[in-house]
């Protein structure tokens, strides 16, 4: 399997990231819409260690991969495509020391692509935290179309008062990419 962009080369996680991946995971700024996290060295350990089980066991549906600088080889961030019959979901996770530099909108388009071309998916979908706007626009930036808002689906995000939060969902179609 080859990914990559102009930029960006993916992979496999191995056991040797687990610096890297828990820089990022460990940092409330970076996990504050996640499901997960700040995660401790133990749970990072846990999470490189489920990946690399999960790739192995299901090398065909689940891809868990780490997103590389091609340039230096840095790992700076993880992302995920699986499927299930002819629907995908997709995810991601950058550190933010590389926002706002258009990775995202790469990642986001060459997981779109592998699910479109390579898998023959038909239809992909990604969620987020309703108040998580970085990744809304990002998700509309490559393509996605807003599908719905469930109402208190998930734990609120780390700076919340609430108990729980709304999940955006968003999809395209193979016909739409």
């Amino acid at each position: 399997m080859k990914l990559e962009t102009n930029r960006l080369r993916l992979r496999y996680l191995t056991e040797a990231d687990f610096v890297a991946v828990h820089s990022y995971a460990s940092k409330k700024e970076n996990t504050i819409f996640m499901l997960f996290g700040p995660n401790t060295e133990e749970q990072t350990r846990d999470f490189i260690n489920f990946a690399i089980k999960r790739s192995k066991e299901n090398p065909i549906t689940s891809h868990q991969l780490a997103v590389t600088l091609k340039s230096t080889g840095e790992l700076i961030g993880s992302c995920d495509l699986h499927f299930e019959k002819n629907e995908g979901e997709i995810g991601w996770l950058l550190h933010l020391n590389h926002w706002q530099q258009g990775y995202g909108t790469e990642l986001g388009k060459e997981l779109l692509r592998f699910g479109f071309e390579d898998l023959n998916l038909e239809r992909i979908i990604a969620t987020c935290d309703s108040e998580n706007i970085g990744s809304r626009k990002l998700m509309e930036k490559i393509g996605m179309k807003f599908v719905k808002c469930v109402k208190n689906a998930r734990p609120s995000h780390k700076n919340s008062t609430k108990e729980f939060g709304d999940e955006m969902t968003y999809a395209i179609a193979k016909n739409e990419f």
